[in-house]
C-alpha cells in the first residue's frame, strides 16, 4: 500500500539519476525562492500581516512549544491519514485554505485554476475564495472528483449574497465557509506603504463580474467600467454579521455552514447552538488583527467547547509536523495557506502539488516513526505543551 511518505523515495531515486527536486521541500526554501519570483506588490500582499506582524509571527512560532510524545513498539508499516468530514471520506487531513489572491499567484493570472488542478491531482480539497480571477464554476470544474469548499465574504446586499451561495451550491461545492473577521480590512502597513490593494485595481473580481445580481447593481457590464464596478463593490463588501443573521445564512443553503474566525470557546458553543455545522478556528493568519494570541494555542479550548462538532484550523501552518500537531490538538482538518501559494508562484499546479505532497509526506513519516497508525491514534495521544 503506498503512503504519502513514499514521496521521499521518489526524490532519492531521482537523485541517483542526477535529478534534484525542482522546488524546495521546506518552507524556508519555498519562501526564499518565491521572494525572488513574485512581483513586489504581490509579495507584500501575500507575506504581509496586520500592524507590526507580531501575531503573524507568533502563529508560526507557537507550534514550537507543542510536542508529540512518541510511542514505540507499534507496527506502523501501514498507515491511514484519511478523515471523515461533512459526510465524506477524504484521503488526507489537509485542505487548501482560502487565499484572496490565489488567482494572481501564477504568471498567467489563472492561479485559481492551477490550485484546482492541484486539488484534482492530490485529493486535497480546495477552499475557493469569493475573490478569484476565474468564476467559481470554472474553478469547481477543474477539481475533478476532489471536493471543494466555497468561502464567503458576505456582502451587504442580501440578493448578492444569496446569488453567490446558490451559485456555489449549484457548482457542487460541499460546504460554505463564512469568514467572520473581514467585514473591513485590518491595518496592513506593507500594503498601505505602497498604497496598493489589488481589489481596488479590479483584480480577483471574477465572481462579482460574472454574477447576475452584481451586474444588475452596476447597471452595465463591469468589464466595460472597471472603476465604476469597483466602486459598487466597495459599497457592498463587508456585511457585519451577528448571531441574529444565522437563520438567514441557514436559509440560503442546505450545505454545511462553517463559521471561520472562531477563537473563543464561548463563541464555539454559541455557533453550534445557532446551527453551525462546523467551527473554523483561525485568526486569519495574523492578517486582520494584531496583538492576539497564536491560533494554535487557542485551538484546544475551542475543540473542547465544540464537543463532537468538527473544528477546522489554519494560521501559521508551515510544515507536516505543524499539521500533525494541529491534528493531535483536535483539529478535524488543517488548512494550508502560504506554502501552496508559494508553490503556485514557482510552478503553477505542479508547484502546488509538490508542496502538498511534501507536507503530507512529512506528516505521514512523523506518524510512522512516532507510532501512530492513523489520525485517530494521533488525536488520542494529543500534544504536550513545552514549558519555556
Amino acid at each position: 500500500m503506498p503512503h504519502f511518505g513514499d514521496y521521499q523515495f521518489d526524490i532519492y531515486l531521482a537523485g541517483l539519476r542526477g535529478v534534484v527536486p525542482k522546488y524546495p521541500v521546506d518552507f524556508a526554501g519555498l519562501e526564499q525562492r518565491a521572494e525572488a519570483a513574485m512581483s513586489p506588490s504581490l509579495l507584500r500582499y501575500v507575506q504581509g500581516g496586520c500592524g507590526d506582524e507580531h501575531t503573524q509571527r507568533s502563529n508560526a512560532a507557537a507550534f514550537r512549544h507543542w510536542g508529540i510524545v512518541p510511542r514505540m513498539m507499534v507496527d506502523c508499516s501501514s498507515r491511514d491519514l484519511s478523515i471523515d468530514l461533512f459526510g465524506m471520506r477524504l484521503p488526507t487531513p489537509v485542505f487548501m485554505a482560502p487565499i484572496g489572491v490565489t488567482g494572481l499567484c501564477t504568471q498567467d493570472g489563472h492561479g485559481d485554476l492551477a490550485a484546482a488542478r492541484a486539488a484534482a491531482e492530490t485529493g486535497v480539497p480546495l477552499t475557493v475564495s469569493t475573490l478569484t480571477n476565474d468564476p467559481l464554476e470554472h474553478v469547481a470544474a477543474g477539481m475533478g472528483d476532489t471536493p471543494g469548499f466555497f468561502q464567503l465574504y458576505t456582502p451587504k446586499d442580501r440578493e448578492l449574497a444569496e446569488s453567490l451561495v446558490r451559485r456555489a451550491e449549484a457548482a457542487g461545492y460541499k460546504a460554505l465557509i463564512v469568514t467572520l473577521d473581514t467585514w473591513t480590512t485590518g491595518w496592513r502597513p506593507r500594503d498601505l506603504n505602497a498604497a496598493n490593494f489589488p481589489q481596488l485595481r479590479g483584480h480577483v473580481m471574477a465572481n462579482y463580474w460574472s454574477d447576475p445580481r452584481f451586474r444588475a447593481m452596476v447597471g452595465r457590464p463591469p468589464e466595460e467600467d472597471v472603476p465604476g464596478a469597483v466602486k459598487v463593490w466597495t459599497e457592498t463588501f463587508g456585511k457585519v454579521l451577528t448571531w441574529a443573521d444565522m437563520p438567514w445564512l441557514r436559509s440560503l443553503t442546505t450545505l454545511p455552514i462553517v463559521l471561520k474566525g472562531i477563537c473563543h470557546p464561548d463563541d464555539a458553543r454559541r455557533a453550534i447552538d445557532e446551527g453551525a455545522d462546523a467551527i473554523y478556528c483561525s485568526n486569519h493568519g495574523g492578517r486582520q488583527a494584531n496583538g492576539g494570541l497564536a491560533a494554535i494555542d487557542l485551538l484546544p479550548p475551542v475543540v473542547a467547547a465544540a464537543g463532537g462538532t468538527p473544528v477546522l484550523f489554519d494560521s501559521g501552518v508551515r510544515s507536516g509536523s505543524d499539521v500533525a500537531k494541529a491534528l493531535a490538538l483536535g483539529a478535524a482538518a488543517v488548512g494550508i495557506g502560504r506554502p501552496y501559494a508559494y508553490g503556485l508562484e514557482l510552478g503553477g499546479a505542479e508547484g502546488a502539488v509538490h508542496v502538498l505532497r511534501s507536507l503530507l509526506a512529512e506528516a505521514d513519516l512523523l506518524m510512522a516513526v512516532n507510532g501512530f497508525v492513523d489520525v485517530a491514534a494521533l488525536r488520542r495521544a494529543g500534544a504536550v505543551r513545552i514549558q519555556p
